[in-house]
């Protein structure tokens, strides 16, 4: 892996812009604020790079509504927060002109479709759960188990503050094979529309040995379907791609395969 990582920064420099509008049904103020825009990292959360967003629309917005959560939609369609942000721009791409416009709202928080985010412990917990997850299947939890505290707080802190070299000192960890030479399972979502993703458990090998690609995981879920696209990073990779090689490089720092499907 260690050939490879340029490959691992690129990905990791993966940025999309962003424009932030205030819905303008909640606009309490005299006149409309201005949108906030940034640079978001795609393989972040929502909640990790809002902060300054929230503080731009805040005097903006009715006093009783200055302490609730911050929310988030796209063309009417509440964004999950616990979706990686490169996840939830994919989704859409097919509807999305740069830079991506966002609605924030402070108001009528969509109970049945959100789960609740009141602070950056919540992220975490969630981020951690995935990456446990994750190890579970490639690794029978042999890693995550033999980790430190310190790893963990690194991993996040990583992630959180958008340091690639501190993430990758404990990550790579995550990405051995550690004495085979695949992982036992492909850690891996296909998101369709906007329906729960799916997953299953896809080897990264047939029966016989040989490696398996991204054609094969698509058959494997989707075996009476042709005609798809597969997006991830806002890229479509090469069917012939292998499956080990692509959960290694392609994953998102949770250490899944985000895989956004689409018909032609």
């Amino acid at each position: 892996m260690a050939n490879d990582r340029e490959v691992l920064r690129e990905i990791w420099e993966g940025r999309l812009p962003v424009c932030f509008q205030l819905d303008s049904e909640e606009v309490h103020s005299l006149q409309a604020p201005d949108a906030y825009y940034l640079m978001v990292p795609r393989l972040s959360y929502f909640p990790l790079v809002t902060d300054k967003v929230r503080k731009h629309f805040m005097r903006h917005i009715h006093p009783d509504k200055q302490e609730a959560e911050m929310w988030l939609d796209f063309n009417g369609q509440p964004l999950r927060w616990h979706y990686p942000i490169g996840v939830l721009f994919d989704m859409y791409v097919s509807d999305i002109q740069l830079p991506w416009n966002i609605i924030v709202h402070f108001d009528k928080f969509p109970e049945d479709e959100l789960l609740h985010c009141p602070c950056r412990e919540v992220v975490e917990s969630h981020f951690m759960s995935c990456v446990k997850e994750a190890d579970v299947l490639k690794h029978r939890s042999q890693v995550v188990s033999n980790m430190q505290k310190k790893d963990h707080n690194q991993l996040w802190l990583g992630l959180q503050n958008d340091k690639f070299d501190q993430f990758w000192a404990v990550n790579r960890k995550l990405m051995e094979a550690s004495g085979e030479e695949v992982f036992k399972y492909i850690p891996f979502r296909c998101y369709r529309g906007e329906g729960p993703f799916i997953q299953r458990l896809v080897r990264p090998v047939t029966e016989e040995g040989q490696r398996k690609t991204l054609y094969h995981l698509m058959q494997e879920v989707f075996p009476n379907e042709t005609d798809l696209h597969v997006m991830t990073h806002g890229i479509e990779p090469p069917w012939e791609t292998p499956l080990q090689w692509m959960s290694e490089h392609l994953s998102y720092p949770d250490n899944f395969l985000h895989l956004c499907v689409q018909m032609s």
